[in-house]
Protein backbone atom coordinates (compact mmCIF):
# COMPACT_ATOMS: atom_id res chain seq x y z
CA UNK A 1 0.00 0.00 0.00
CA UNK A 2 1.28 3.47 -0.88
CA UNK A 3 0.67 5.89 1.96
CA UNK A 4 1.36 9.54 2.77
CA UNK A 5 1.60 10.52 6.44
CA UNK A 6 1.69 14.12 7.62
CA UNK A 7 3.30 14.66 11.02
CA UNK A 8 2.79 17.89 12.94
CA UNK A 9 5.47 19.44 15.10
CA UNK A 10 4.01 18.28 18.41
CA UNK A 11 3.68 14.68 17.25
CA UNK A 12 7.39 14.70 16.41
CA UNK A 13 8.17 14.99 20.12
CA UNK A 14 6.31 11.75 20.92
CA UNK A 15 8.81 8.90 21.46
CA UNK A 16 6.30 6.48 19.92
CA UNK A 17 6.49 8.19 16.53
CA UNK A 18 9.57 6.59 14.99
CA UNK A 19 8.49 3.12 16.10
CA UNK A 20 5.08 3.61 14.49
CA UNK A 21 6.67 4.68 11.21
CA UNK A 22 9.12 1.77 11.34
CA UNK A 23 6.24 -0.67 11.91
CA UNK A 24 4.37 0.72 8.90
CA UNK A 25 7.46 0.30 6.72
CA UNK A 26 8.13 -3.20 8.08
CA UNK A 27 4.57 -4.20 7.15
CA UNK A 28 5.46 -3.64 3.50
CA UNK A 29 3.85 -0.25 3.00
CA UNK A 30 5.51 2.40 0.84
CA UNK A 31 5.47 5.42 3.14
CA UNK A 32 6.17 9.06 2.43
CA UNK A 33 6.25 11.52 5.34
CA UNK A 34 5.43 15.22 5.19
CA UNK A 35 6.24 17.11 8.35
CA UNK A 36 5.35 20.39 9.97
CA UNK A 37 7.20 22.20 12.71
CA UNK A 38 5.21 25.34 13.28
CA UNK A 39 5.84 25.51 17.02
CA UNK A 40 9.59 25.62 16.43
CA UNK A 41 9.12 28.32 13.80
CA UNK A 42 7.10 30.35 16.31
CA UNK A 43 9.74 29.90 19.03
CA UNK A 44 12.49 31.19 16.75
CA UNK A 45 10.34 34.09 15.57
CA UNK A 46 9.77 35.19 19.16
CA UNK A 47 13.46 34.87 19.98
CA UNK A 48 14.11 37.27 17.11
CA UNK A 49 11.47 39.71 18.36
CA UNK A 50 8.70 38.76 15.92
CA UNK A 51 5.17 37.63 16.75
CA UNK A 52 3.62 34.76 14.74
CA UNK A 53 0.34 35.51 12.98
CA UNK A 54 -2.32 33.06 11.83
CA UNK A 55 -5.47 33.25 9.71
CA UNK A 56 -7.85 30.29 9.47
CA UNK A 57 -5.33 27.95 11.07
CA UNK A 58 -2.60 28.84 8.55
CA UNK A 59 0.55 30.85 9.21
CA UNK A 60 0.90 34.34 7.75
CA UNK A 61 4.44 34.47 6.32
CA UNK A 62 6.37 37.63 5.46
CA UNK A 63 9.54 37.55 3.33
CA UNK A 64 11.55 37.80 6.57
CA UNK A 65 9.50 34.99 8.12
CA UNK A 66 10.21 32.85 5.06
CA UNK A 67 13.91 32.69 5.89
CA UNK A 68 13.00 31.37 9.35
CA UNK A 69 10.51 28.85 7.95
CA UNK A 70 13.16 27.48 5.58
CA UNK A 71 15.80 27.35 8.30
CA UNK A 72 13.60 25.46 10.73
CA UNK A 73 11.55 23.17 8.47
CA UNK A 74 14.05 22.25 5.76
CA UNK A 75 16.98 22.36 8.17
CA UNK A 76 16.65 21.56 11.86
CA UNK A 77 13.28 19.79 11.88
CA UNK A 78 13.80 17.74 8.73
CA UNK A 79 17.27 16.51 9.57
CA UNK A 80 16.41 15.69 13.17
CA UNK A 81 13.45 13.57 12.07
CA UNK A 82 15.57 11.81 9.45
CA UNK A 83 18.25 11.01 12.05
CA UNK A 84 15.66 9.61 14.46
CA UNK A 85 14.18 7.35 11.77
CA UNK A 86 17.57 6.09 10.62
CA UNK A 87 18.36 5.19 14.24
CA UNK A 88 15.51 2.63 14.20
CA UNK A 89 16.44 1.20 10.81
CA UNK A 90 14.20 3.27 8.52
CA UNK A 91 15.95 4.27 5.26
CA UNK A 92 14.83 7.89 5.53
CA UNK A 93 15.87 10.57 3.05
CA UNK A 94 15.18 14.21 3.90
CA UNK A 95 14.21 16.61 1.13
CA UNK A 96 12.47 19.94 0.76
CA UNK A 97 9.54 20.65 -1.51
CA UNK A 98 11.95 22.91 -3.36
CA UNK A 99 14.22 19.96 -4.26
CA UNK A 100 13.81 18.62 -7.80
CA UNK A 101 10.84 20.98 -8.21
CA UNK A 102 8.69 18.74 -6.02
CA UNK A 103 6.30 21.50 -4.92
CA UNK A 104 5.56 24.53 -7.06
CA UNK A 105 3.05 27.00 -5.70
CA UNK A 106 1.82 30.56 -6.06
CA UNK A 107 0.40 33.16 -3.69
CA UNK A 108 -3.39 33.05 -3.92
CA UNK A 109 -4.22 35.23 -0.90
CA UNK A 110 -1.97 38.30 -0.55
CA UNK A 111 -2.96 38.85 3.08
CA UNK A 112 -1.25 35.53 3.91
CA UNK A 113 2.09 36.80 2.60
CA UNK A 114 4.52 34.24 1.19
CA UNK A 115 2.15 31.31 1.50
CA UNK A 116 1.48 28.95 -1.38
CA UNK A 117 -2.24 28.47 -1.67
CA UNK A 118 -2.26 26.21 -4.72
CA UNK A 119 0.32 23.45 -4.94
CA UNK A 120 1.41 21.70 -8.13
CA UNK A 121 3.43 18.53 -7.58
CA UNK A 122 6.14 16.92 -9.69
CA UNK A 123 6.33 13.64 -7.78
CA UNK A 124 9.09 12.04 -9.87
CA UNK A 125 11.68 12.33 -7.07
CA UNK A 126 9.22 10.73 -4.61
CA UNK A 127 8.33 7.81 -6.88
CA UNK A 128 12.05 7.27 -7.54
CA UNK A 129 12.82 7.14 -3.80
CA UNK A 130 9.86 4.87 -3.03
CA UNK A 131 10.92 2.50 -5.82
CA UNK A 132 14.30 2.23 -4.09
CA UNK A 133 12.60 1.38 -0.77
CA UNK A 134 13.54 4.70 0.79
CA UNK A 135 11.19 6.73 3.00
CA UNK A 136 11.05 10.35 1.79
CA UNK A 137 10.76 12.90 4.60
CA UNK A 138 9.47 16.13 3.06
CA UNK A 139 9.60 19.71 4.31
CA UNK A 140 6.55 21.67 3.01
CA UNK A 141 8.47 24.55 1.43
CA UNK A 142 7.73 25.22 -2.24
CA UNK A 143 9.21 27.01 -5.21
CA UNK A 144 7.32 30.13 -6.21
CA UNK A 145 5.92 29.49 -9.68
CA UNK A 146 5.90 33.24 -10.41
CA UNK A 147 9.33 34.20 -9.00
CA UNK A 148 12.77 33.24 -10.29
CA UNK A 149 14.74 34.80 -7.39
CA UNK A 150 14.41 31.75 -5.15
CA UNK A 151 12.43 33.32 -2.30
CA UNK A 152 10.30 30.21 -1.79
CA UNK A 153 6.82 29.84 -0.34
CA UNK A 154 5.55 28.39 2.90
CA UNK A 155 2.90 25.70 2.34
CA UNK A 156 0.64 24.41 5.08
CA UNK A 157 1.83 20.86 5.83
CA UNK A 158 -1.65 19.36 5.55
CA UNK A 159 -2.16 21.00 2.14
CA UNK A 160 1.23 19.76 0.95
CA UNK A 161 0.51 16.22 2.13
CA UNK A 162 -2.90 16.19 0.44
CA UNK A 163 -1.46 17.40 -2.88
CA UNK A 164 1.37 14.88 -2.68
CA UNK A 165 -0.97 12.01 -1.83
CA UNK A 166 -3.04 12.80 -4.91
CA UNK A 167 0.04 13.10 -7.12
CA UNK A 168 1.59 9.77 -6.10
CA UNK A 169 -1.68 7.83 -6.21
CA UNK A 170 -1.68 7.12 -2.48
CA UNK A 171 -4.34 4.77 -1.18
CA UNK A 172 -4.24 6.30 2.28
CA UNK A 173 -3.51 9.77 3.66
CA UNK A 174 -3.03 10.09 7.42
CA UNK A 175 -3.02 13.55 8.98
CA UNK A 176 -1.50 12.99 12.41
CA UNK A 177 -2.91 15.39 14.98
CA UNK A 178 -2.27 16.04 18.67
CA UNK A 179 -5.88 15.04 19.37
CA UNK A 180 -7.39 11.60 18.60
CA UNK A 181 -9.46 12.88 15.70
CA UNK A 182 -12.24 15.28 14.72
CA UNK A 183 -14.16 16.09 17.89
CA UNK A 184 -17.60 17.35 18.82
CA UNK A 185 -19.15 17.66 22.29
CA UNK A 186 -19.63 13.90 22.58
CA UNK A 187 -16.07 12.96 21.60
CA UNK A 188 -14.52 11.64 18.42
CA UNK A 189 -16.62 11.64 15.26
CA UNK A 190 -15.88 8.23 13.71
CA UNK A 191 -16.68 9.01 10.05
CA UNK A 192 -17.48 12.01 7.91
CA UNK A 193 -18.23 12.64 4.27
CA UNK A 194 -17.37 15.82 2.42
CA UNK A 195 -20.70 17.52 3.04
CA UNK A 196 -20.67 16.73 6.76
CA UNK A 197 -17.14 18.08 7.03
CA UNK A 198 -18.19 21.30 5.30
CA UNK A 199 -21.07 21.72 7.75
CA UNK A 200 -18.75 21.23 10.74
CA UNK A 201 -16.55 24.05 9.52
CA UNK A 202 -19.46 26.35 8.68
CA UNK A 203 -21.07 25.82 12.10
CA UNK A 204 -17.80 26.49 13.88
CA UNK A 205 -17.73 23.01 15.45
CA UNK A 206 -14.17 22.74 14.14
CA UNK A 207 -11.90 25.75 13.71
CA UNK A 208 -8.25 26.68 13.25
CA UNK A 209 -5.86 23.85 12.55
CA UNK A 210 -8.55 21.15 12.48
CA UNK A 211 -10.57 23.14 9.96
CA UNK A 212 -7.42 23.36 7.82
CA UNK A 213 -7.07 19.57 8.09
CA UNK A 214 -10.63 19.05 6.89
CA UNK A 215 -10.02 21.37 3.94
CA UNK A 216 -6.87 19.44 3.03
CA UNK A 217 -8.74 16.15 3.41
CA UNK A 218 -11.45 17.40 1.06
CA UNK A 219 -8.83 18.26 -1.56
CA UNK A 220 -7.30 14.79 -1.34
CA UNK A 221 -10.65 13.02 -1.58
CA UNK A 222 -11.76 15.04 -4.60
CA UNK A 223 -8.44 14.35 -6.33
CA UNK A 224 -8.51 10.57 -6.17
CA UNK A 225 -7.26 9.58 -2.70
CA UNK A 226 -9.82 7.00 -1.50
CA UNK A 227 -9.29 7.39 2.24
CA UNK A 228 -8.13 10.18 4.54
CA UNK A 229 -7.72 9.62 8.26
CA UNK A 230 -7.24 12.21 10.98
CA UNK A 231 -5.80 10.51 14.03
CA UNK A 232 -3.11 10.40 16.69
CA UNK A 233 0.15 8.51 16.22
CA UNK A 234 -1.62 5.15 16.50
CA UNK A 235 -3.31 6.04 13.20
CA UNK A 236 0.01 5.55 11.40
CA UNK A 237 -0.66 1.82 11.66
CA UNK A 238 -2.49 0.39 8.69
CA UNK A 239 -6.16 0.62 9.66
CA UNK A 240 -9.01 0.10 7.25
CA UNK A 241 -11.33 3.04 6.77
CA UNK A 242 -14.24 2.94 9.16
CA UNK A 243 -12.42 1.59 12.20
CA UNK A 244 -10.76 4.77 13.34
CA UNK A 245 -10.94 8.52 12.86
CA UNK A 246 -11.84 8.55 9.21
CA UNK A 247 -12.88 11.06 6.60
CA UNK A 248 -13.92 9.26 3.42
CA UNK A 249 -15.82 10.25 0.33
CA UNK A 250 -18.32 7.41 0.74
CA UNK A 251 -18.84 7.23 4.51
CA UNK A 252 -22.28 7.89 5.99
CA UNK A 253 -22.26 11.24 7.82
CA UNK A 254 -22.37 11.03 11.59
CA UNK A 255 -25.26 12.89 13.26
CA UNK A 256 -24.24 16.47 13.97
CA UNK A 257 -25.08 18.02 17.34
Amino acid sequence: MRRVVKIGGRAQADPALVGAVAAAVDSGDSVCLVHGGGDEVSILQRRLGMEPKFLGGRRVTSAEDMDIVRMVLSGTTNKRLVAQLISVGVRAVGISGEDAGLFKARVTDPQMGRVGGRVDVDASIITHLLAGNFVPVVSPVARDATDATGLGLNVNGDDAAAALAAAVGAEDLVLVADVPGVLDNDGVIPTLNLEAARVLVERGVVTGGMAAKLEAAAFALTHGVPCVRIAGITGISRISCGTRIVLTASATPSPLR
